[in-house]
């Protein structure tokens, strides 16, 4: 039997009784593709949490498809404020209390806001990181709704 680590998000998760699935793959090489090559399933439904800050310096949670890029003029504009910025990675794990690699948008340590590309949503299946490098959480993107309250986003590229 599979032993599968408690994390943060995996206790938040299982507090609210909802439905995910969790799947372990061999971390050697970070980033949401080469996690979806390992597990075989399409990147595009392999989610990355970025850690980014708007031009106050409030930290947020973006979501991303996996091999879709972020545009930062299209993000600071959506927000409403004059430019945005990905986190240092000291800040990052600081705000979330999550190593870099493993940082899940669930059981942060600091309460973010959570913004998701929309089409994300559309997505019948998505995997998100579950709080520690080689560790990913499956879930309907309603699931991530419901925990989550993420404010959609048109900014991918």
């Amino acid at each position: 039997m599979t032993k599968y680590p408690a994390t943060p998000a995996t206790n938040l998760l299982d507090s609210l009784g909802v439905e995910y699935t969790k799947h372990l793959y061999d971390y050697n090489k970070s980033g949401a593709v080469a996690a979806a090559d390992i597990m075989q399933v399409n990147e595009h439904a392999m989610i990355k949490t970025l850690v980014m800050e708007d031009g106050d310096h409030n930290p947020f949670i973006i979501l991303m498809h996996g091999e879709k890029e972020t545009s930062l003029k299209d993000l600071a504009r959506e927000l409403n404020t004059k430019n945005v910025k990905t986190v240092s990675i000291k800040d990052a794990q600081r705000y979330t209390g999550y190593m870099v690699g493993g940082i899940s948008p669930f059981g942060t340590r600091r309460e973010l806001k959570v913004h998701v590309e929309r089409t994300i949503l559309d997505l019948p299946y998505i995997y998100i990181n579950g709080g520690r490098r080689g560790f990913i959480l499956g879930m309907k993107p309603e699931t991530l709704v419901q925990v989550l309250d993420p404010t959609p986003v048109n900014v991918a590229r």
